[in-house]
């Protein structure tokens, strides 16, 4: 590749990862849930009697411009979450350095829980979607084998967004542009889909 070309790549990864901090994150939004195939309700309770799984795309608010993940388990009978996994992509320390790093190079990821994910108050966005067993099952293995494959974090390329992006195609759905802020991401995901 010349030199002009890569600057003009740089250039352009730089701009990507600077607008998609440009604008502000709304309150909080309300909780949508959907079972697999259409709307279920905002009640959360599953429509389908079959329907005992979930797995919910968020987004929370953080210091940065928030984070998007996915948490999934089984529901009690009530419909209420009974277990709960979380699986995202973030830098894999708390230390800001390789954070930042990380909107010009690839740097070490994780794909566990982040500090802030499962508490409501920081909660942005959710989409709730209801599963059967086996609709569940074959998303958790292909949860569990992309947490397996995903090594690094860069803003630009292969950032939380693209994480769950991947998991939400995996289960036929269409997403949005990956260099959306975590709340729009998640509020477009739902929108682009029906829920």
């Amino acid at each position: 590749m010349s030199l002009g070309k890569s600057r003009v790549s740089l250039l352009i990864l730089l701009s990507l990862a600077i607008t998609s901090c440009q604008s502000e994150d709304k309150p909080p939004l309300p909780r949508y849930v959907s079972d697999y195939r259409g709307y279920a309700g905002a009640d959360g309770k599953a429509v389908r009697k079959d329907a005992r799984y979930y797995i919910e795309f968020r987004s929370r608010y953080a210091l940065s411009y928030g984070h998007t993940y996915v948490i999934f388990g089984r529901l009690d009978k009530s419909g209420r979450p009974a277990t709960q996994e979380v699986a995202g992509l973030a830098p894999a320390t708390n230390d800001p350095a390789p954070y930042v790093l990380g909107h010009f190079v690839p740097v070490p990821a994780e794909t566990g829980a982040s500090d802030g994910d499962l508490e409501e108050e920081y909660r942005s966005a959710s989409w709730r979607v209801l599963l059967t067993e086996a609709e569940y099952r074959k998303t958790v293995a292909f949860i569990r084998d992309l947490k397996a494959r995903s090594r690094v974090w860069q803003a630009s390329v292969y950032n939380c967004n693209a994480f769950v992006a991947e998991i939400a195609r995996s289960m036929g759905y269409k997403t949005p542009a990956i260099w959306l802020r975590p709340q729009q991401f998640i509020t477009k995901l739902r929108e682009m889909n029906g829920g």
